[in-house]
């Protein structure tokens, strides 16, 4: 599929007006004009119209072919034309890529915060950016971090003011960010051309592209993955079969677009091992006139993931609405599953239908987009999170256990909507940033939430049955 025909850009294109490209792990190629992709061969010896050629490898070249990933990029410039990168002034000390002792600590408490604030001063994506959690490291090459963003990281991020006359470029790892508040999201320029983001969608920006985040209608907010040392792909489907969870053909891509003008003073802002350096070149990174490949961004709106569920009895496992998962080396095993909790019916019988009460080898970050999630009828706020480390308890909170339970073995097929949760899970334990721990938005009555629960233990009102099994005078039947 062809790009944009682009010759020239203010910056000025609408989000009405752009293009796209579907599917997931394909070999793209787009071009912004015609004739602009070289035929036959990568690296002509003169690329048409006098571009340069130029790759990005986001895999090893001598990784499987199955999953090996690269692009190559004709632009008008190549990205090396730049001044030595210098440490950022200001520095950003709440970015972690290397978890330890030093700047991180662990915490086995059911651990929840209120929504981040949106700053009062201008702030732009990679200023709002902070750390909350993680584990492992950039540098070896495997881990994870959540930042959260007012703009974005776990991240969490917070936002109120667009890029200005920089790109950003994660040298870490695989971004996926999550927005929550805005309702015209993100707009993405990329070097693969624009995205536009909203709340009820994501993004992966892939380790290594550069990036202008901008705010179409103002303040932003929401929660940022990053992954080190691979890369997101879509769960096995096992005897679900071909169909269901997200299709491959719902993932968006974006098509070539560039821009060519002189831009003195344009800074590249590179994060490196959790921190953070500055380059100055004098043009646009965002001047690829064409590219091919399958190392490429791509967004996708999780209104359009198909839920499987139980059909009769019991809660299935959350696994069952993974929508992206980044494998480790041991089979069945995540660095990070992206899951959600989307609109969708209950109807299994004789069941308690909320999620169940659980202990897990693997640690949980929830966060909430929308609405109410199904487990917690008080405090979970849209914008708020939550962590649920490895053998941390967790489960329903006492009103949501209550009114099942009142319910009764009668209660009627049930539609939830108006909601959308996810959830960021790792094999991985995960250690606290400080500044995380000690944030004034740290729910630190969130323990209460299950304080009510009480015993509901009685003996007395067991069968005779039931209580001749209980006491071994019958064989169990297993």
């Amino acid at each position: 599929m062809d790009g944009q025909s682009v010759s020239k850009s203010n910056g000025s294109d609408s989000p009405e007006d752009l293009q796209y490209q579907f599917g997931f792990g394909n070999h793209f190629s787009s071009e912004a004009i015609a004739g602009a992709l070289p035929r036959s061969q990568n690296n002509p010896l003169v690329c048409p119209f006098g571009l340069y050629a130029e790759q990005i490898s986001g895999t090893p070249f001598t990784a499987p072919r199955k999953q090996n990933q690269f692009s190559w990029l004709y632009r008008i410039k190549p990205s090396v034309t730049h001044e030595p990168f210098k440490p950022r002034v200001p520095s950003r000390g709440k970015l972690v890529s290397e978890f330890s002792q030093s700047n991180s600590s662990t915490n086995p408490t059911q651990l929840r915060w209120k929504p981040a604030e949106i700053p009062d001063s201008p702030t732009d994506f990679i200023d709002g950016l902070y750390t909350v959690c993680g584990a492992g490291s950039s540098f070896l090459r495997h881990g994870y971090a959540i930042h959260i963003k007012v703009l974005l990281d776990a991240f969490r991020y917070a936002a109120n003011k667009s890029m200005d006359n920089c790109a950003f470029c994660n040298a870490d790892g695989d971004f996926l960010i999550v927005p929550q508040k805005g309702s015209e999201g993100l707009s993405i320029t990329t070097e693969c051309g624009k995205l536009l983001v909203s709340p009820g969608e994501i993004v992966v920006l892939p380790q290594g592209f550069r990036f202008v985040v901008n705010l179409p209608d103002g303040p932003s907010r929401g929660y940022v993955a990053e992954i080190f040392g691979a890369h997101f792909q879509l769960p096995d489907l096992g005897p679900i079969g071909a169909n269901g969870l997200a299709s491959p053909r719902d993932f968006i891509v974006p098509v070539a677009w560039y821009e060519d003008y002189s831009r003195p003073g344009y800074t590249i802002v590179q994060k490196f091992g959790g921190e953070l350096f500055t380059a100055k070149q004098d043009f646009s990174p965002f001047n690829v006139v064409a590219w091919h490949g399958n190392y490429v961004p791509y967004k996708y709106d999780l209104s359009k993931f198909s839920p499987v569920n139980t059909v009769l009895k019991d809660h299935a496992d959350p696994s069952i609405n993974t929508v992206l998962t980044a494998p480790t080396d041991k089979p069945g095993v995540a660095l990070l599953d992206f899951v959600i909790f989307p609109p969708r019916w209950l109807v299994a019988e004789h069941t308690f239908r909320p999620p169940y009460y659980h202990r897990n080898c693997m640690s949980e970050f929830m966060g909430l987009i929308f609405g109410e999630y199904e487990a917690k009828a008080d405090g979970f706020l849209p914008g708020g999170a939550s962590l649920h480390s490895c053998m941390t308890p967790h489960g329903p909170d006492t009103k949501t256990f209550e009114a099942t339970i009142a319910r009764g073995e009668d209660a009627k097929p049930f539609r939830i909507t108006d909601t959308m949760a996810f959830m960021f899970e790792s094999c991985l334990m995960p250690r606290i940033c400080p500044w995380a721990m000690e944030s004034p938005s740290i729910d630190h009555d969130y323990y209460q939430c299950w304080v009510g629960l009480r015993s509901h233990f009685s003996p007395e009102k067991a069968d005779d049955e039931s209580r001749k099994l209980h006491n071994g005078h019958k064989g169990a039947a297993f």
